[in-house]
C-alpha cells in the first residue's frame, strides 16, 4: 500500500463539478487579472475569518513581505520571530534589510516561547512575527499585550493555520495583520501559489493592496514602492469553491488527528500537544522520537509518506547564521528539529490508510 502525505486528486474528485464550473467561468469571462472572483473570494475570506478586510496576493511568502512593507519595516529594524519555521518567515524580514531576531520555542506547542521575548526587545525592534506552526495557534493574548506595551507591530504568520482559533476567534485577526498561504497542500489550497493578508485597519488594508499593485491605487500612478503580487483570478475561483468546504475538511482532519492520538498514546514518542482554549487544525500531524531518522527509513520501506518539518532551525541555516550572535543557541528548536517527523493527514484519508500508518508505527516501536 502506498500512502501519500496529502492526496489532492482525491480532494479534486470530491468537488470536481464545482471546481470545473468555477474554472470554466473564468475562462469564459477572460478576466484573468483582478477579476470578479478575486473580490468575491476576498469578501468571503474576510467573513469566514471575522476580519474587516482581506487582500489577496500571489503567495504566503508575498503576504509576509507585503505586510512588512505596508508597515514600513526596513533597513535597520529588528523583527522578533521563531527559528523553527519555514524559511519564508525570516527570509522576508531579511530581504527588506531588517534583521530577524530569534526567540526559542515552547517545548510543547513549538510556537514562540512568549516568556523569552521581552529580553530580546531593543530600541530597534519594530515587530513580532509569531508563527501558528502546524495549525496550532500561538499564545496570542500575552503577545498582543507585549506588542502594545512596547509599541510594536504584531504580524501573525498563519500560513499553516487557516481555520484555527484562539479563545473562539480566528488566528490572523489578533495582530495588525494576519498572513495566509494557499499553497496546494495547505488546509485551504489553491491549484498553484496564492496568499492573503487580513486586517481590521482600513488604511492598512488599502496600503497592503497598493503594495501588491506596484504601489498604486490608479494605473500608472505610483504613490509608494510596491511589488507585483496579485492573487490570480483562476486561483481565487478555486479558493472560493474550496472555502465552502473548509469547515467540514477541518473537522475531518481533527478526527484523524484524534485517532492518531488515541492509538499512539503510551508509545515511545511525543504526539502533538493541543493548548487549552484553542482549535488546532493539523496542517501537519507531527510527532517526536529520538529515532526519527530510522523511523523515516522504516516508513519509506513500507510505502508510507512522511516529511520532516523542519530538519534544521533557521538559526543554523547558512543563509541566516550571521544574524545570530556568536555563542547563541536555541536548544529547544534544535532538539525538536532532530526528532520531528510528520505523518500523513488530509480530510479524504481513508480509514484503512490511517490504520495502516498506526500499524507501521506500532511495528517500528515494538521491533526496534
Amino acid at each position: 500500500m502506498q500512502i501519500k502525505m496529502v492526496d489532492l486528486h482525491r480532494q479534486y474528485l470530491s468537488i470536481k463539478t464545482e471546481i470545473d464550473e468555477a474554472i470554466q467561468s473564468v475562462l469564459t469571462g477572460t478576466d484573468f487579472i483582478m477579476g470578479s472572483a478575486v473580490r468575491e473570494f476576498e469578501a468571503d475570506l474576510a467573513t469566514y475569518l471575522g476580519a474587516r478586510y482581506a487582500v489577496g496576493c500571489a503567495s504566503g511568502t508575498d503576504a509576509l513581505q507585503v505586510a512588512m512593507m505596508a508597515l514600513g519595516i526596513g533597513r535597520g529594524d529588528e523583527v522578533i520571530t521563531s527559528p523553527f519555521t519555514f524559511v519564508a518567515t525570516a527570509e522576508t524580514i531579511a530581504l527588506l534589510g531588517a534583521t530577524p531576531v530569534y526567540v526559542d520555542i515552547d517545548v510543547k506547542t513549538y510556537n514562540l516561547d512568549v516568556q523569552q521575548i521581552a529580553a530580546r526587545i531593543t530600541s530597534r525592534t519594530k515587530a513580532i512575527v509569531p508563527v501558528h506552526l502546524y495549525g496550532q495557534p500561538a499564545d496570542l493574548e500575552p503577545l498582543v499585550t507585549l506588542a502594545a506595551k512596547h509599541g510594536l507591530k504584531l504580524i501573525e504568520d498563519a500560513a499553516q493555520a487557516i481555520g484555527a482559533r484562539y479563545r473562539g476567534h480566528s488566528v490572523g485577526t489578533f495582530g495588525d495583520i494576519g498572513c495566509f498561504s494557499f499553497f496546494p497542500s495547505k488546509n485551504l489550497g489553491a491549484y498553484g501559489d496564492g496568499g492573503a493578508i487580513v486586517t481590521n485597519d482600513a488604511a492598512l488594508a488599502e496600503r497592503c493592496r497598493m503594495v501588491t499593485l506596484h504601489g498604486s491605487k490608479r494605473r500608472y500612478q505610483h504613490q509608494i514602492l510596491g511589488v507585483n503580487s496579485r492573487l490570480d483570478t483562476l486561483q481565487a475561483a478555486v479558493l472560493k469553491v474550496k472555502l465552502r468546504h473548509l469547515e467540514a475538511w477541518t473537522e475531518a482532519r481533527i478526527l484523524i488527528a484524534h485517532r492518531y492520538d488515541d492509538a499512539l498514546r503510551g508509545l515511545e514518542l511525543v504526539t502533538p500537544y493541543c493548548a487549552p482554549d484553542v482549535r488546532h487544525v493539523y496542517n501537519q500531524y507531527s510527532i517526536r522520537t529520538p529515532r526519527r531518522d530510522a523511523l523515516a527509513e522504516f516508513l519509506k520501506s513500507k510505502g508510507v509518506g512522511h516529511a520532516i518539518h523542519y530538519p534544521l532551525p533557521l538559526s543554523l541555516q547558512p543563509a541566516f547564521r550571521h544574524y545570530v550572535p556568536q555563542g547563541t543557541s536555541f536548544p529547544v528548536a534544535e532538539a525538536v528539529s532532530r526528532e520531528i517527523i510528520s505523518l500523513p493527514i488530509y480530510p479524504e484519508m481513508p480509514d484503512a490508510e490511517v490504520e495502516a500508518v498506526i500499524a507501521c508505527l506500532g511495528e517500528f516501536l515494538q521491533v526496534r
